[in-house]
């Protein structure tokens, strides 16, 4: 049943009401049944004149096509009057509206032909006996023309006490006429306000579209638009970008397969394509989403139930894509704008930051830092190559994976790769030798190498644990951060060897006796106590004079390594001057320090060639007393002095020389 076919709403048309009887009783002759018919013609008009309301922007098919037919009812006195319209999708005569008195029915769906092709009926009024399947309760047919085309049907019932028959074929076909111009002028009205109610949203949307720079605000824009316009249609929107963001919108990757060539050629091409499936009974259209420079994605529209896309919704789906496509244009090219000023605010910030005179470690704890952050690394290692054996050396604050030992197969397969290929490394999904993707625990990498006058000094490594994580742009950033900080790094090692050439021995490698007072005299700033062992290796002349000096320098060196091996990272050991070595232990008390002077005594005389012994002499110092460096010297001296000429080959404290205090 029609919503607008209820008895309630027939009477609410107050249209004139004609009685005719027969013919024969009206007795008009044909001027005057021409006379009527002219009139009832006009009444019809009039009516069909007042259903139109100029003031309203809006006017629904559907309703107006009842009350013509409520019109047509009343002015032919008539119990019930039906539309049926061509289908050109289903090759038939549908039921469009119903305008009948109560208790009456809307007749057949659609019309079955039960003797010809009705496209070739060739009469344009039928009585009684109807051509049509089911319509036997009717008693007129009136084909409604467009041009030499059936459109439709008016197919009318007579009431019981009146007859309609005796109007002649020529008024009938002016009624069906005149319904025909009123349907085409109401759907012209229609289609003009909904134009322009259209080109109204679309010249909105563009105004939103160029206030916004956000890509989704643009994506999920033109989804809104097309659902309100068009809420029966479906929508895709198939990107070639990237499009992970986006997970509330009905997106897709534009992907070249079988199933998407209409797709990929509005793609390529720029150019709207069509899609048709009568098997499917739907139409497809692929509309790009296109730019001044270049093509961004294609908006795909699904029409169900419909054989060819309407060509009236062709050009508003294109233009609205056009402008969608300059909007994701403006959007993309203001994010990498952005994107291209942040790169270069972090160039410049950690070029800035790197010439500032950085200790090494510090330089890598800010690299590592900086690309952590900025790219949402897993794992970041900076590595330096030696010119020599050609090891590699893990640098301080490089993060903890690099120093463990499964890091080794990525570092050495990597440094491989780099010094082969001399160029950066950019792997969306590693996979070692001898390794399956399973085993793998990082995926993504990119490693650029440190040049310096066209040597690789060393390489940077950045790891991510999923497959193509990381993007060329992401790739091309850290080329040009590397670039950039390769001379600091350089510089601050340099710096540091330097410093180190300041404070160490030639020969021993151990520190310099100016080093070593400075950290004396500011331990005994800073610390609660400290212990000083003074060694002077024995009979270091005989050594010289039997086996020269290049030997007694190699006994130096063998003393210093041990030296070196019996010490903590935090002590100090020194050259004092000639055969005089020294070691400064912080915050070690003198009971300690003993141990460890009489275990280094021991070994020298076990490890060394040729065999030599020392003699230690120990001092310690604590803030319950006053010192200074030169007492803690002197007794250390003292002590030293004595180990000499007592025996050699041992060790002396302090307080074998002197009382406490």
């Amino acid at each position: 049943m029609n919503e607008y076919n209820s008895q309630s709403e027939i009477q609410s048309c107050t249209f004139p009401v004609y009685n005719y009887g027969d013919k024969s009783q009206v007795n008009l002759g044909d001027d005057g049944m021409e006379l009527v018919e002219s009139g009832l013609v006009l009444q019809l008009k009039s009516c069909f004149f007042d259903m139109i309301d100029p003031e309203s922007r809006s006017m629904k098919v559907e309703r107006v096509t009842y009350e013509m037919l409520c019109a047509v009812k009343n002015v032919l006195n008539a119990e019930k009057v039906s539309l049926y319209l061509y289908d050109e999708w289903k090759h038939e005569f549908h039921h469009e509206s119903t305008a009948a008195d109560a208790g009456q029915s809307n007749g057949p769906s659609f019309l079955v032909n039960k003797r010809l092709n009705p496209l070739q009926l060739g009469s344009q009024v039928y009585r009684n006996s109807l051509p049509f399947e089911g319509l036997e309760e009717f008693d007129l047919l009136i084909e409604i023309m467009d041009g030499e085309k059936i459109a439709g049907f008016l197919v009318i019932k007579e009431k019981a006490m009146t007859s309609i028959s005796f109007f002649t074929d020529d008024f009938f076909e002016i009624i069906g006429k005149q319904c025909y111009l009123f349907l085409e002028k109401c759907r012209t009205w229609t289609k003009v306000s909904m134009e322009e109610t259209r080109y109204k949203l679309l010249y909105r949307v563009t105004e939103k579209f160029h206030s916004s720079m956000d890509m989704d605000d643009v994506l999920g824009e033109i989804i809104m638009t097309l659902q309100e316009v068009y809420p029966s249609f479906t929508y895709y929107l198939l990107l070639s970008q990237d499009n992970h963001n986006h997970s509330q919108l009905p997106i897709k990757d534009l992907e070249y397969d079988s199933e998407n060539i209409a797709a990929m050629q509005a793609y390529l091409t720029g150019t709207t394509q069509f899609e048709d499936s009568l098997l499917e009974r739907r139409s497809i259209l692929y509309a790009p989403l296109k730019g001044k420079q270049g093509v961004y994605g294609v908006l795909q529209v699904n029409a169900s139930n419909t054989l060819v896309f309407p060509k009236d919704e062709v050009e508003f789906i294109t233009l609205l894509a056009d402008t969608a496509g300059s909007a994701l244009e403006n959007a993309q090219l203001y994010q990498q704008s952005r994107r291209l000023i942040s790169d270069l605010q972090l160039i410049n910030e950690t070029s800035h930051r790197l010439n500032s005179n950085l200790r090494l470690s510090e330089t890598i704890n800010y690299m590592c830092e900086q690309i952590s952050s900025s790219f949402l690394a897993h794992e970041v290692g900076f590595f330096m190559i030696s010119n020599v054996h050609a090891d590699v050396q893990v640098l301080p604050g490089s993060t903890k994976f690099f120093w463990e030992n499964e890091a080794a197969e990525y570092i050495n397969y990597l440094m491989t790769k780099i010094q082969r290929e001399n160029d950066s490394l950019f792997i969306g999904d590693l996979i070692l030798p001898e390794k399956e993707a399973k085993e793998m625990k990082f995926r993504s990498v990119m490693a650029v190498p440190m040049v310096q006058s066209d040597t690789i000094k060393g390489f940077s490594i950045v790891l991510h644990e999923d497959p193509y994580y990381f993007s060329f742009e992401t790739f091309k950033l850290l080329q040009s951060l590397i670039h950039h900080s390769t001379l600091a790094f350089t510089n601050s090692m340099l710096r540091e060897e330097l410093e180190k050439m300041i404070i160490t021995d030639h020969l021993t490698k151990l520190h310099s006796r100016n080093y070593l007072d400075e950290r004396i005299q500011r331990a005994m700033l800073e610390d609660d106590q400290g212990t000083f062992i003074l060694i002077d290796i024995d009979n270091f002349k005989v050594v010289n004079d039997q086996y020269g000096h290049q030997i007694g320098d190699e006994v130096l060196v063998q003393v210093a390594n041990l030296i070196k091996g019996n010490i903590r990272g935090s002590d100090v050991g020194a050259r004092w001057g000639g055969e005089e070595l020294a070691i400064y232990l912080p915050k070690i008390t003198l009971n300690a320090g003993v141990a460890i002077a009489e275990r280094l005594v021991e070994r020298v005389a076990d490890s060394t060639t040729p065999q030599v012994t020392i003699s230690c002499g120990i001092s310690f110092w604590n803030r319950d007393r006053q010192d200074s460096f030169k007492r803690l010297f002197k007794r250390a001296d003292e002590a030293l002095y004595i180990a000499k000429n007592s025996g050699k080959n041992r060790v002396i404290t302090q307080k074998d020389t002197i009382p406490a205090y």
